[in-house]
């Protein structure tokens, strides 16, 4: 497994015009290097600043910087998004409580909840897969949903 940590500190082996041509000379290196070794390459990649203008922060293909080559060359595409990291810059003020007593709902809803987003999979579906993110030691987990059984009275866990 080779992982690329990440993507635009490369450079390519001859000089481009612009850094679009040269990632896209880097990804289909990367992308021969995989098939010639017969190895899986993780390539981290940088967003552009687009999606942080959007309402919703939620990455897309169209996100990611300085090539079109990133997604055409790669099998997969996935994107890790929080919405916790975008709810809790915007806080309000002290002195609303309603608004305050709004924010506190929505990130006790979004608390230690992470999604990875599968933008492209050339042999199979894509979809958005929720997991559970403890920040302090930036571990991903399965997210424990609460029990939906059959109404019987039981507690839920």
């Amino acid at each position: 497994m080779l992982i690329i940590d990440y993507l635009q500190l490369l450079k390519a082996a001859s000089a481009k015009e612009n850094r679009v041509n040269e990632v896209s000379e880097i990804t289909q290196g990367l992308k021969a290097i995989a098939k010639e070794l017969n190895i899986p390459v993780i390539a981290l990649s940088q967003l552009s600043r687009a999606v942080e203008s959007r309402e919703d922060k939620r990455p897309q293909l169209s996100d990611l910087r300085e090539s079109g080559s990133i997604e055409q060359d790669a099998d997969v595409v996935m994107f890790v998004y929080r919405d916790e990291y975008y709810k809790e810059r915007e806080k309000p003020g002290e002195d609303n409580l309603e608004a305050m007593a709004k924010w506190q709902d929505t990130m006790e809803r979004v608390h230690g909840k992470a999604e990875v987003i599968i933008g492209k999979q050339r042999h199979g579906p894509i979809g958005t897969v929720e997991l559970s993110f403890e920040g302090r030691f930036t571990r991903f987990g399965n997210l424990a949903h609460g029990w939906q059984g059959d109404n019987s009275g039981g507690d839920a866990y």
